[in-house]
């Protein structure tokens, strides 16, 4: 049989068939090919489904994600509600950057035990920009 099963792809994505199926079921991976009653898939859905795990890591949710896939799969120029959220959520990823910056300078710090606690590292960081 020529695909992937439903337990072969989830094991190649490292998630469970039972998320597969739930992205199937809101839209953000297309209803698979059956062959004698069983799912099968294409390996090439691993991109997709790879793409998916980031974005819901960085903090889109289900419908920011299939807004985001259905703007490059229409082929259609993207829309205003596309460009608005690609523009939005860019700018919450530099904010959410910027605090894990913020958070592995601490860290460091407390490596080297360059301050003496916690609140003594974030005052410094924060009106200096750096700890020590």
């Amino acid at each position: 049989m020529e695909g992937l099963s439903i337990g072969q792809l989830a094991a190649k994505a490292n998630v469970n068939a039972s998320t597969l199926r739930y992205y199937e079921s809101i839209g953000l991976l297309p209803f698979p090919e059956r062959r004698n009653g069983q799912r099968r898939y294409d390996e090439s859905l691993l991109e997709r489904i790879h793409f998916i795990k980031v974005a819901q890591h960085t903090g889109f949710n289900m419908q920011e994600i299939a807004i985001l896939l259905t703007g490059y799969e229409t082929g259609d120029p993207q829309s205003e509600q596309w460009e608005q959220l690609v523009k939005q959520k860019r700018c919450e990823l530099e904010n959410k950057t910027k605090q894990i910056e913020l958070m592995i300078e601490v860290l460091d710090n407390c490596i080297g035990r360059k301050c003496i606690n916690w609140s003594e590292c974030m005052r410094k960081i924060q009106t200096t920009g750096t700890c020590c």
